[in-house]
């Protein structure tokens, strides 16, 4: 079955940086689009960030543009969110998620897997 795992979360500090990872198996990594969005405590879950089968396209949210950066290695089937000058208001569960058709990669709807989560607090 398909499977997405992130990791790399935890606490850091105003201004400190997280490298997120997500691993994905049981699916053609290459043919899928890749997204990550957060979801903080008593709010709806958001866009983050995309990024298109090859690593052609990618696009973000205005509140992280200039802040992360998604990437991904299809050799690796993994998809990486480096996120820099973090703020107090980034800290949420990050997921990631595969989206085939990728039509729409900034709605959470149209992703066909999801994974778990990770935690990222970010202190004052």
């Amino acid at each position: 079955q398909v499977q997405l795992v992130e990791s790399g979360g935890g606490l850091v500090q105003v201004g400190g940086s997280l490298r997120l990872s997500c691993a994905a198996s049981g699916l053609t990594f290459s043919s899928y689009g890749m997204g990550w969005f957060r979801q903080a405590p008593g709010k709806e879950r958001a866009f983050v960030a995309a990024i298109t089968w090859g690593g052609e396209e990618t696009y973000y949210a205005e509140f992280v543009k200039g802040r992360f950066t998604i990437s991904r290695d299809n050799g690796k089937s993994t998809v990486t969110l480096q996120m820099n000058n973090l703020k107090p208001e980034d800290t949420a569960v990050y997921y990631c998620a595969a989206d085939e058709d990728f039509g729409l990669p900034h709605i959470a709807g149209e992703y066909d897997y999801w994974g778990q989560g990770t935690q990222v607090t970010v202190s004052s």
